[in-house]
């Protein structure tokens, strides 16, 4: 499951900024060891340090000790395996478990299927594309009526003229 991107470089000594997907941002640090991802290869990588840093994350990884090493990782997409993550109630979901998910209103008109999730601060908006690009607040209850993993279906309260 993807829980980060190494998205640039931080100092001269090989440490690399990371946008964390995990709450709190620097959870993605306890994980160990990474599956970095980039340009098809997947390599298991440790994080020797880290730390929350402005609105992301730093963290210098074994053996990218300079900043022309960590440079070769910008880009790269950090994943863990599922078993790394902690159970959640019948009523939670991770993120990565409901993108490629199928989205429909309530009288079962297709809104297309979740791309990606984003927190406001207010709440989780999922952003849906099929014929055009719409953005559902992930309001269980409210706006998502029903979350069906087994049969990949989110049933939703949504005009889809909205």
């Amino acid at each position: 499951m993807t829980v980060g991107r190494i998205s640039g470089l931080f100092g001269v000594r090989g440490w690399v900024k990371v946008f964390s997907h995990t709450e709190p941002r620097e959870r993605v640090l306890e994980y160990q060891p990474w599956l970095v991802e980039q340009a098809g290869t997947v390599r298991e990588l440790r994080v020797n340090d880290g730390r929350a840093h402005g609105k992301g994350v730093v963290a210098l990884i074994d053996g990218f000790d300079t900043r022309d090493a960590a440079a070769t990782l910008v880009g790269a997409t950090i994943r863990i395996p599922r078993a790394q993550f902690a159970p959640l109630d019948e009523d939670e979901f991770y993120h990565a478990d409901l993108e490629g998910l199928d989205v429909v209103t309530k009288a079962g008109h297709p809104l297309g299927q979740v791309d990606h999730l984003f927190e406001t601060g207010a709440n989780t908006v999922m952003v849906v594309r099929g014929e055009r690009e719409r953005l559902v607040p992930f309001t269980p209850g409210v706006a998502v009526l029903e979350v069906d993993l087994e049969g990949r279906l989110i049933t939703v309260d949504w005009d889809p003229e909205f």
